[in-house]
């Protein structure tokens, strides 16, 4: 279908482009930019007053299948993406069964495409069953389409295990993604501190994070290989990654909404809603968080999209399994983080765009060259909002299957800001709010 979009703010921050036109898209294709002239439209959207962007670029959203199709059907989660604006994302491997075979990875991905949402891009297992033994056949996984390589939540505990992959994804120009955290000092359920005494619950101490970065960036050196930090959630941890960036090793790192808006405060008397992985910390590692972004010590702001049923979260808090939906939030919690900390529109974009795919880098293919952007000629992934709308959010109007959301009107108090309008995947009408 040929689309106009008239009128809108075109804001593009790879290219520093940010005023006033329209954009026609033909074929999948953006055409034209800015001053469209004649162009046989089959749908002109009205955009005037909206924010006219990239398609967002999130790099942590589980969608549960397969294995958990009872908290996350690939509908469900690829609606919601597409109604968050999100037009490319990444999976972690710890489906069940885990991806660490290929014909998996592309049942996945040929089951995407067919929906038209989003685009996906797997991890690969880094170990067998992420078992932390076992390498997987990462070059079988590369070609059935994974972007990179990765434990998910199962730390290697075996050094030499983890030496060993990196020199391996080094050698042939893989990228490992791994979240920093010590196999033996992260068991607890909340952060060590003040509010994890008071409550009785057991603690994950920042030595976790540091010592898994500590000898993470010490395999880096010795390897070469690049490495993508997951989920940072510690002042002390965005300090040894601007220090490992000075130095010029090969990493980038993100963050997660909750660790950016949230602290281990909002815990308060045992709310399972705030039972997330990482544990949220105190509020000086959030405003750590919230520097390391602006400043560009953090590359990317992500969702942590994990959807969890009614049951898992109708528990005790220890009990309670972690996790919160995420990629219906993920704009309006980037413009809520640049408005508090006074950034323009643009840089709040960046974060959840055009940084997000340099992360991603060659590993897109022939995607990497449009890609988070608005270019002429490049892949018509667009997402309009309107940037001065607010909204409470309710879980019952999410479009997510998992409903939970420590963002919640009734739970936070607070409305947020940006609302999408409409979102455009490879030039298909993906969504369109009512």
């Amino acid at each position: 279908m040929k689309i106009l979009i008239k009128g809108g703010r075109l804001i593009d921050p790879a290219s520093n482009l940010d005023r006033v036109g329209d954009l026609a898209v033909a074929n999948g294709r953006i055409v034209k930019l800015g001053d469209v002239g004649e162009f046989a439209a089959e749908r002109t959207i009205d955009a005037a007053g909206l924010v006219v962007a990239p398609g967002l670029v999130d790099l942590c959203a589980r969608l549960r299948e397969p294995g958990h199709e009872h908290e996350g059907l690939l509908e469900s989660e690829l609606a919601a993406a597409a109604a968050g604006g999100v037009t490319s994302l990444v999976c972690p491997p710890d489906t069940d069964p885990v991806l660490d075979e290929p014909g998996l990875v592309e049942m996945l991905k040929f089951r995407a495409r067919k929906l038209s949402r989003c685009r996906l891009f797997p991890l690969g297992a880094l170990t067998r069953q992420l078992e932390g033994a076992a390498l997987t056949e990462m070059a079988e996984l590369t070609e059935a389409g994974c972007i990179g390589f990765s434990q998910a939540e199962a730390p290697i505990r075996d050094t030499m295990v983890l030496s060993r992959a990196l020199q391996y994804a080094a050698t042939y120009g893989y990228t490992v993604w791994l979240r920093p955290q010590d196999a033996y000092l992260s068991g607890g359920v909340a952060a060590s501190g003040s509010v994890a005494t008071r409550l009785g619950l057991s603690g994950v101490p920042v030595a976790a994070e540091t010592i898994a970065l500590h000898t993470l960036f010490e395999l880096v050196r010795t390897t070469g290989a690049r490495v993508h930090i997951c989920r940072l959630s510690s002042a002390a941890g965005v300090e040894l990654v601007r220090a490992a960036k000075r130095e010029g090793l090969p990493v980038t790192a993100d963050v997660s909404i909750n660790s950016l808006h949230l602290s281990d405060v909002d815990i308060g008397y045992f709310d399972s809603a705030m039972r997330l992985t990482p544990p949220l910390r105190q509020g000086r590692d959030r405003d750590a968080l919230r520097a390391g972004l602006a400043d560009g010590s953090i590359d990317a702001l992500v969702s942590d999209h994990m959807p969890v049923t009614v049951d898992e979260k109708a528990v005790p808090f220890a009990e309670a399994t972690p996790g919160a939906t995420g990629l219906e939030l993920l704009l309006s919690l980037a413009m809520r983080w640049a408005r508090d900390a006074g950034l323009p529109l643009p840089r709040a974009l960046a974060v959840v765009t055009a940084e997000p795919v340099r992360v991603l880098g060659s590993a897109l293919g022939s995607l990497a060259a449009s890609a988070g952007r608005l270019v002429e000629g490049g892949v018509a992934d667009v997402c309009v909002f309107d940037a001065g709308a607010s909204w409470a959010v309710a879980p019952e109007r999410l479009a997510s299957q998992g409903k939970h959301t420590p963002f919640e009107f009734s739970r936070s108090g607070f409305e947020l800001p940006a609302r999408v309008r409409c979102t455009l995947v490879a030039g298909h009408l993906a969504y369109e709010a009512e």
